[in-house]
């Protein structure tokens, strides 16, 4: 499946890291483009740690979970599993962007979208 068709919903949570590193920005920006065009919605990681139970109930009921980390410390990843989800995983440092070396530009939040989108296709 391309990724382009993969953006069509809400069955789909996209969880990312809002560090303050560059690469948080970057994840943070890149979750809400893949909202904005459609590959499903961006949701709150904060509520998933605090336990807020109609988080995590939504959460639960997501058909898939995208997490997408910033940097090596896999703080979304590490914050949904100990709730008790599995999810996708996007490392920024698997597509090449290094913490304090990746501005989030237009171009960066672009590439690490794309990436959302194409592990979501496959």
């Amino acid at each position: 499946m391309e990724s382009s068709q993969v953006c069509s919903g809400s069955d789909t949570l996209i969880f990312a890291c809002s560090g303050a590193a560059d690469v948080g920005a970057v994840a943070d920006r890149a979750a809400r483009a893949m909202t904005q065009q459609g590959c499903g919605t961006m949701f709150c990681l904060a509520g998933v740690g605090g336990g807020i139970e109609p988080i995590l109930k939504k959460t639960g009921e997501a058909k898939t979970i995208l997490a997408i980390d910033g940097c090596g410390m896999n703080c979304v990843k590490s914050t949904l599993e100990k709730a008790g989800f599995k999810c996708l995983h996007l490392k920024l440092a698997d597509i090449g962007m290094a913490k304090g070396q990746t501005p989030p530009t237009d171009e960066t939040v672009a590439k690490a979208a794309k990436a959302g989108k194409d592990l979501l296709a496959n």
